[in-house]
């Protein structure tokens, strides 16, 4: 009598078989990855950039390795609670509880709106309209928004989109945002733009909404995201993994989504 494999067998299995697809929704961090850009007034954040310490060389020659600089928030990165004013006493990044890192997602697809409008903004009648469809949004889960933005992260100035008015990027109007934070049962926000606010939002009342309320809730924001469009409605399961950082308000991440295939 055979023995029937353990839950972590069956997915390794699955994994090497390929009916649970590993996607990457994680931007390739490089000096040419688009950063926030702030009002000169405001501190900024630092691109990503390679010091090499060695390389084969006589500063080591069997070994390649670097140090390296980035923002916290630099290219597909992972926002504690703690990054924003309203959460300044809650979580940093480092004490994220582990099983919160694994979670299901339920992805709403806006590309087309987005591609009419850039500013589109995300309702809460639109969320509603999308769980009508596909179900209520996971307890414990992420809202991911996809926009199609991830197809201008070639480039800064497509990236951020902006104009003499600022940034023109999709998102959540401020009521979605409070609604997400306070009344949705998801863990987060995850997006494809350089932050979890619409380009507009440092006009909204409260300025940047999903940061004032998501942060303050004790929510997280996963940003830069990519190849979203390979994921279903609902089904797939994200693995995030920032650095925990001491003290930290977030950190680049490795972000996966495992996807069962027919």
């Amino acid at each position: 009598m055979h023995e029937q494999p353990s839950l972590l067998a069956a997915l390794v299995s699955a994994l090497r078989a390929g009916s649970i697809e590993v996607v990457d929704l994680t931007s390739p961090l490089s000096s040419s990855t688009p950063v926030i850009q702030l009002p000169p007034q405001f501190g900024q954040t630092a691109v990503f950039e390679l010091e090499p310490i060695s390389r084969y060389d006589d500063r080591g020659p069997a070994w390649y390795w670097n140090n390296f600089r980035s923002g916290e928030h630099t290219g597909t990165h992972f926002d504690a609670p703690n990054h924003w004013v309203t959460g300044k006493d809650l979580a940093d990044v480092a004490s994220v509880p582990a099983q919160r890192l694994i979670a299901p997602a339920a992805v709403l697809d806006f590309t087309a709106e987005a591609a009419k409008d850039p500013d589109f903004l995300v309702e809460v009648d639109h969320v509603r309209t999308w769980e009508e469809h596909n179900g209520p949004l996971p307890d414990g889960g992420w809202l991911f928004l996809r926009t199609g933005w991830d197809a201008r992260s070639h480039s800064q100035e497509a990236f951020l989109n902006a104009d003499e008015n600022g940034p023109h990027t999709p998102g959540l109007s401020p009521e979605c945002a409070r609604w997400v934070a306070e009344e949705s049962p998801v863990i987060g926000l995850g997006v494809e733009t350089v932050g979890t606010d619409a380009g507009r939002g440092h006009s909204f009342d409260p300025a940047f909404p999903c940061h004032s309320y998501l942060m303050g809730s004790g929510k997280y924001g996963l940003t830069q995201l990519q190849n979203l469009a390979a994921l279903p409605a609902t089904g797939s399961v994200v693995v995030a993994g920032p650095l925990p950082i001491v003290a930290g308000s977030g950190s680049p991440a490795r972000v996966l989504a495992l996807v069962e295939r027919s």
